[in-house]
């Protein structure tokens, strides 16, 4: 079993990375999330899924644990395979699935490639237990909002019918290009318009 590979990034693309290891070259696959964090590093480590099948055997590597945990927890879901689960993580964050699963919102995971409605419902079905609780600030696209005007906003947006994970973007969207908003109307408006 390969847990991690240490190494020159030799070659990289969005979906492939070459890691000389030693004078080994190592092809691995990766998501667009590991793709940004290694692009413009020369070497580094990538945590390592090792794939054994009768025709093949393939590496899948995670710039970070939190990202392979996921890809193993999607694995384990009858009828998703490495591929989806890689298009998964190259479409959303780890933590964004964790909230979706978390929130019951199937249209989230739909908006992946190849992910239908039945295969959303699936993944939250079997991997809500596996989860498990997740507090309700984490369960925003992993953030922890100090600001109780945000929170406000949020729970608003929520209300009205809005995805967690669309109105915390949003809301993030508008707090970071004016953050003199003191407002909960127009917070709540702006993140409308930013949606």
């Amino acid at each position: 079993m390969i847990a991690y590979l240490i190494g020159k990034f030799t070659y990289k693309s969005p979906a492939t990375v070459h890691v000389e290891v030693h004078g080994v070259g190592y092809e691995v696959n990766i998501s667009l999330n590991t793709y940004s964090k290694i692009q413009h590093l020369e070497e580094g480590k990538l945590l390592i899924y090792y794939q054994v099948k009768e025709d093949a055997h393939t590496l899948y590597g995670f710039s970070e644990a939190a990202e392979k945990e996921m890809f193993t927890l999607l694995l384990s879901v009858s009828g998703v395979g490495a591929a989806t689960a890689r298009m998964m993580l190259s479409g959303m964050k780890p933590d964004e699935i964790t909230s979706a699963i978390a929130m019951n919102n199937p249209r989230v995971l739909e908006s992946v490639k190849g992910i239908g409605k039945k295969t959303a419902e699936r993944l939250i079905l079997e991997l809500k237990d596996k989860i498990g609780k997740v507090s309700e600030n984490q369960a925003i696209s992993g953030t922890v909002y100090n600001n109780t005007l945000s929170v406000d906003a949020l729970n608003a947006l929520v209300a009205l019918g809005i995805s967690k994970p669309i109105a915390d973007q949003a809301i993030k969207k508008v707090t970071q290009s004016d953050n003199s908003i003191t407002d909960l109307e127009e917070l709540i408006k702006k993140a409308l318009k930013a949606i």
